[in-house]
């Protein structure tokens, strides 16, 4: 008689994104590891709000690197998973705001002569985005990130579509 093995749970892909996040800032040249695990751990964990994004001398600018280091490396994963043609890029913007919420935008540029396309607009206060452990950051940046690669998956099906129609 044949045993019967226990059922397996499909459980959902479990990312370490701060370690994503460090490499990505030492890859990049940003930082070396020591410094980006500790830049991460400062400005990720904590009270809130965070006083090192509301003390500086120049808000808007440590604002903007903080912003741009949690969502670039979001978006170059999002892009490995989806493979984009290679005339197509993704671009980072923010809009920094020092009193209220602040916005992330990612836009998909197609190439020449085609439209761009925005995939994410993420509003949020800056000094507010510390989270409690890392469980809770990895599910914030999982579900960003499964954000951006349905909207990217959308974003091509669409460019398939025109390209056929053309």
């Amino acid at each position: 008689m044949a045993t019967k093995l226990p059922a397996v749970r499909e459980r959902p892909r479990n990312r370490n994104w701060i370690a994503y996040l460090c490499e990505s800032l030492v890859a990049s040249g940003t930082m070396p590891t020591w410094e980006a695990a500790t830049y991460l751990t400062e400005n990720l964990f904590g009270e809130k709000p965070n006083p090192r994004l509301l003390t500086p001398v120049n808000p808007h600018e440590v604002t903007a690197q903080f912003l741009h280091r949690l969502y670039q490396p979001l978006v170059e994963a999002a892009s490995r998973e989806i493979m984009l043609p290679s005339s197509s890029m993704l671009h980072v913007f923010t809009d920094i705001s020092l009193t209220g919420r602040s916005t992330v935008l990612v836009v998909l540029f197609s190439g020449p002569s085609k439209p761009q396309q925005l995939l994410m607009l993420d509003a949020a206060k800056p000094w507010d985005l510390v989270f409690q452990d890392a469980e809770s950051f990895n599910a914030w940046a999982e579900e960003r990130y499964r954000q951006l690669v349905h909207a990217l998956r959308s974003a091509l099906m669409g460019n398939d579509q025109l390209r056929s129609v053309s």
